[in-house]
């Protein structure tokens, strides 16, 4: 396995890019890629408050499924980032299919360096991506800059216990999520250096443990089908792959893994 130390932060991104975009990332997550699906991105909308108003940043959108599932429940218009020119390509054609593409649209862009100019938006949605960002801080000051005075900003990441968990360290747990995840209060003083006040924060480790189980068995079907010929995964290692997600599956049940909700507030200049 290969050290994510040993990898450059440009690196690092553009390999997750490009599983996120693979048919491989589809077949071991489905159309929503973070624990909670849907249903969390539309919890978190609640607590930041979404109207039809409301002008949405989502940032490493993927391939648009929270996007659009907060436009059609909120009625808001969202622009979607991603590092993977094929996520963002087939994420604005399926725009185009829903009949959206006049508010939900999405672009190429890294968190680190938004292309948009200061005070933007009113909202801001990042899913079990933050923790992949090698520059924290910039992506903090970036979501800071391009929203409103009292804008709010909505996590929800992989947490991790303080210890070092050397068996989930490598470029596969950073493409897994897992490699710079963090405790929660590391996400929150990131965020309180960048100018937010945080205003909840909470719990959803059920959704991480049904997600690693959910991964797991689809790995166990997966390689039955590479068996049969039936099934074509490039570049992935199943036997790799199973033994890390054993692994993982382990320290969500020990607690070591977890996964929460934060939102925060721009503070006014």
């Amino acid at each position: 396995m290969i050290d994510a130390g040993e990898q450059s932060a440009a690196g690092v991104k553009q390999c997750c890019a490009l599983f996120y975009g693979s048919d491989a990332a589809r077949a071991l997550f489905g159309e929503s890629f973070h624990p909670g699906g849907v249903a969390l991105t539309l919890e978190l909308g609640e607590m930041l408050g979404l109207t039809a108003d409301s002008v949405v940043l989502d940032v490493a959108s993927g391939r648009g499924v929270s996007a659009f599932g907060l436009a059609e429940r909120f009625g808001c218009r969202v622009t979607g980032v991603d590092l993977s020119e094929g996520n963002v390509t087939e994420a604005n054609a399926e725009s185009k299919r829903r009949g959206l593409e006049a508010r939900v649209d999405f672009q190429v862009a890294d968190a680190e360096r938004l292309p948009f100019t200061s005070e933007s938006f009113d909202i801001i949605v990042c899913e079990c991506a933050f923790c992949t960002f090698p520059d924290k801080a910039a992506a903090a000051s970036e979501f800071a800059r391009v929203l409103k005075p009292k804008g709010r900003v909505g996590l929800s990441d992989l947490t991790r216990v303080a210890e070092p968990l050397p068996e989930l360290d490598g470029l596969l747990a950073w493409i897994a999520c897992i490699g710079d995840a963090q405790p929660l209060e590391n996400y929150a003083a990131w965020l309180t250096d960048a100018g937010f006040s945080i205003s909840s924060s909470a719990s959803r480790h059920a959704c991480l443990h049904d997600l690693v189980a959910s991964i797991r068995g689809k790995l166990f079907t997966a390689e039955i089908l590479i068996g049969l010929k039936k099934l074509e995964l490039p570049g992935l290692d199943i036997e790799q792959a199973k033994r890390f997600a054993k692994v993982a599956a382990q320290a969500v049940h020990d607690r070591k893994l977890g996964y929460a909700v934060l939102v925060g507030e721009r503070r006014s200049a």
